[in-house]
Order: structure tokens, then C-alpha cells, then sequence
């Protein structure tokens, strides 16, 4: 739930600053709210589950049970599934981030780098050789790629552990009876199916209208100062998700800014520090709309949210969810989520009038 708070607040800030009734401010020594019933925000709209959308997740579902067939008589195809290890070189030196072992790609499905000038593609030129077989290749990245690495010319040692075909199944009764628990025909698959699509485009609208909510309710917020211990623990919490984020990825997190978040340092650092301070400015802002419209949740609630979370999590044991989480973290995002829950039964829908010119 931490790092879940934390990435949806630094997206925000690298995005832009954030934008936005009752008629009475309710205000301390940090903020002051000028309105927070009646917020206006767009108006949430749940896209339509197709008949296509049902057969694609379908097709998803069958990949996902295909039966591996190993290829052994012949060399390397394209649409073929390959095993490999690879270790990328610019000028014969090995390059960060160019080496992997036990890949699995499938040969033309464009997941690895393009033809481009007079290099083939890096699958087409695994194309035609055994498994088994060791060889070298030679690819040109794409002038769209990392700062870095844009248009430099690499050698590759291929190690090809493996070739195989996938056979995937049809979709019959008796799938759905090995595959889909609770289900015996394809006809009531389907059916469940597009019911458990719509449930989750409807998480989606309810979501999105969540974060409109939180950004109109920002442009409610006048800020006298920021609370400096909750904006530090902020940073550091944001700083802490990124530096993990480089270590796996095999980098340190200077490199992880430049080269996936392709930008500076110091503009990092101060949008971090824009997010932190919005975090901290918004939580100042709920806490005074829950203490007066009495949302606290009590002991029972807390406990009872305590444990969806958890579930939601992956986790049976809430303790143990609550120790890794933070109990006062975990109480946080609890009470945002019931204030956040609030704004949105009280806003304002209103149609996007804006009009392509």
C-alpha cells in the first residue's frame, strides 16, 4: 500500500503539478480547505465490455495453458518460442543492462530490437540457427531508444538453450472443466467471463473518479507551510521505491533516472519534492475533513479494512501485513481512502464540453 501511494503521487508530479462544497473553510496551521462537498470533476464513464474483448482474454487464458514442444530436428523459425542467454558489447566492452540469461522470446513477435539501416532485426538473426548453437549478431538501436544508447551499433554473443512450439488448446467443455474452477461449459465460461470484465471496468471508472476527486480537492487547498517531518518522510519514501526500483534492474538509481526515467538528477529531486509536499498538503486537508464530518473509522472498521487490504495484498496474516506495511502508513491510507470515499458520494459529474477544433 506504500509503494502504491507513493507511485501514484511522483506519476502525478513527473506528469505536472496537479490541478482541481461546502461553503464552509475548514483550516490549522498548514492548510486551509475552501470547499469540499460538491467538488466538480469529470464525468466518470465505464467503457463497454465487447464480444471481442471476451474472445481476447480468452485466447490469453488458452496461451496460458499451451502445451511446450520441444524442437529438435531443425533450426529456428520464426513464430518459434527460443530459451536464450545474451551478452550485449559496445566496442567489445560488455554494456549494463545488456546481459540476461534463460530469455524467452518468440521469434517475429517484435519484443526485442528492430531491423534498422543495414542491421537485421535481434530476432530475425536467431532465425536459422540450432539449439544448442553459440554465434554472434549484430544490431543497430533505434534512434527513439535511451539517450544512451540511441543508434549505437552492439554485437551480441547468443548462447540458444533451447527452441520450442507452443500447442495451444481449444476451447472446449472439458477445458473449462480442467482450467476454470466453478465452470462446466464454455457458453457459462463466456458468460462469467465478460461479468468479471465489466466488474473490473467498473474499478476502473470508480478509480479514476477517486483520482479526479483528489485533484479537484487539491485546487481547494491553500497552503500556509508544509509540514516538514511528513514532507521529509515523503522524499525519503519516494527516493527509497526508485533505489529499489535501479537494484532490479542491476543499476544505481543515477542511472535509473537518466536512462528509464530520461531526465536529470535535480529535476528528479525536485519533483519528488513537489509530490511530497502535495502528499503532505492533501493529508492535512483529509484529516480536517474526516475530523469534521466525523469519518474516522473506529476500532471494528479499522480492523475490518485492515484485512481487505491484506487480502488484497496476498496476505492472510494481517499482522504481519500490518508490520510490513507500517501501522501508522496502514492508518493513513485507510483514512484517505474513507475521506476520498466521502468527496466522491458528495462531487459533481459534469460532461467534458471541450471540443476537438
Amino acid at each position: 500500500m506504500k509503494r502504491k501511494i507513493i507511485a501514484v503521487m511522483l506519476a502525478a508530479a513527473l506528469a505536472g503539478t496537479l490541478p482541481g462544497c461546502s461553503s464552509g473553510e475548514l483550516s490549522n496551521e498548514y492548510v486551509t480547505v475552501t470547499q469540499y462537498k460538491g467538488l466538480e470533476v469529470p464525468q466518470a464513464e465505464k467503457s463497454e465490455v465487447t464480444d471481442d474483448q471476451v474472445e481476447q482474454a480468452i485466447q490469453t487464458n488458452l496461451q496460458s495453458t499451451a502445451e511446450k514442444v520441444p524442437v529438435t530436428d531443425r533450426a529456428a523459425e520464426m513464430g518459434d518460442w527460443v530459451n536464450i542467454d545474451f551478452t550485449g558489447y559496445l566496442d567489445g566492452v560488455a554494456f549494463d543492462g545488456g546481459t540476461a540469461q534463460a530469455q524467452e522470446l518468440q521469434l517475429g513477435a517484435g519484443g526485442y530490437i528492430g531491423a534498422s539501416g543495414d542491421y537485421a532485426g535481434f530476432e530475425d538473426q536467431i532465425a536459422g540457427h540450432q539449439a544448442g548453437e553459440a554465434f554472434d549478431i549484430t544490431v543497430q538501436f533505434p534512434d527513439n531508444y535511451t539517450a544512451d544508447m540511441a543508434g549505437k551499433v552492439a554485437d551480441f554473443h547468443i548462447v540458444l538453450n533451447e527452441i520450442y512450439t507452443e500447442n495451444v488448446p481449444e476451447l472446449t467443455d472439458d477445458w473449462v472443466k480442467a482450467n476454470i474452477e466453478g465452470t462446466d461449459t464454455v457458453d457459462q465460461y463466456r458468460e462469467d467471463l465478460k461479468k468479471q470484465l465489466e466488474e473490473q471496468a467498473e474499478q476502473t471508472a470508480q478509480a479514476q473518479l477517486k483520482n479526479s476527486v483528489q485533484t479537484a480537492l487539491m485546487d481547494k487547498i491553500e497552503v500556509e507551510k508544509y509540514p516538514e517531518d511528513a514532507v521529509n518522510e515523503q522524499v525519503q519514501q519516494m527516493e527509497d521505491y526508485y533505489t529499489q526500483m535501479a537494484s532490479m534492474y542491476g543499476i544505481e538509481l543515477s542511472e535509473f533516472i537518466e536512462t528509464y526515467l530520461q531526465t536529470t538528477e535535480d529535476d528528479f529531486h525536485a519533483k519528488i519534492k513537489e509530490a511530497a509536499q502535495q502528499t503532505a498538503a492533501l493529508e492535512e486537508a483529509i484529516r480536517l475533513i474526516a475530523e469534521k464530518q466525523k469519518l474516522e473509522p473506529s476500532d471494528k472498521e479499522y480492523e475490518e479494512m485492515a484485512k481487505e487490504y491484506a487480502q488484497q495484498a496476498g496476505m492472510d496474516d494481517v499482522d504481519a501485513y500490518k508490520e510490513q506495511v507500517g501501522e501508522d502508513v496502514l492508518k493513513n491510507a485507510i483514512l484517505v481512502d474513507v475521506v476520498t470515499d466521502y468527496l466522491v458520494d458528495e462531487c459533481v459529474q459534469v460532461e467534458d464540453t471541450d471540443t476537438a477544433e
